[in-house]
């Protein structure tokens, strides 16, 4: 927990569901991801997320952590090399109990076990394609440097997708 609250700055109850979820992860035949071989596909932008960066290693800027804004407490891992994928989803009980203090719903969390708090299903393996790098292009409005597959064609310039945007707002 205190690598986890070193990387997002304070303890919760939000981090200690990224913290038992990376646990479980970690315990049952997943190694921290020096590269890519393990992606996360996240469904939510809650603290927890912190945790599985840095205790599961991955990462945006590795491109083996993924972010669909569904708002929903829901982790899929996929391992490359095992071609195993699971999916770990937040029991609602979890936050039941309005009587319990922050601290005591984050303790709650840390010493229960993984099963008694989330909801875990083998899914099927298909991960997301692997980080790509593409070239940069200039926009030609604000002259920042655009990943090529960024950039939109309005009125035959290259626009990165702020300016684009304001572009075609008027």
């Amino acid at each position: 927990m205190q690598r986890a609250i070193n990387f997002h700055g304070h303890s919760c109850s939000g981090l200690a569901i990224g913290v038992l979820a990376s646990k479980y992860i970690l315990e049952n035949g997943n190694d921290f991801s020096i590269d890519e071989e393990l992606v996360a596909v996240v469904e939510t932008d809650s603290c927890g997320v912190d945790a599985i960066q840095v205790l599961i290693g991955t990462t945006f800027g590795k491109g083996n952590l993924i972010h669909l804004d569904y708002g929903k407490n829901v982790y899929n891992f996929f391992n490359r090399i095992n071609e195993k994928a699971i999916r770990i989803s937040l029991k609602d009980h979890v936050f039941w109990n309005k009587d319990l203090t922050k601290e005591e719903r984050t303790a709650l969390i840390l010493d229960s076990n993984p099963e008694e708090i989330f909801n875990i299903t083998k899914i099927e393996f298909d991960p997301p394609e692997k980080a790509q790098i593409h070239n940069s292009i200039l926009c030609d409005n604000c002259g920042d440097s655009t990943m090529s597959t960024r950039i939109k064609v309005f009125r035959e310039k290259n626009l990165c997708i702020p300016c684009y945007q304001e572009k075609i707002k008027g």
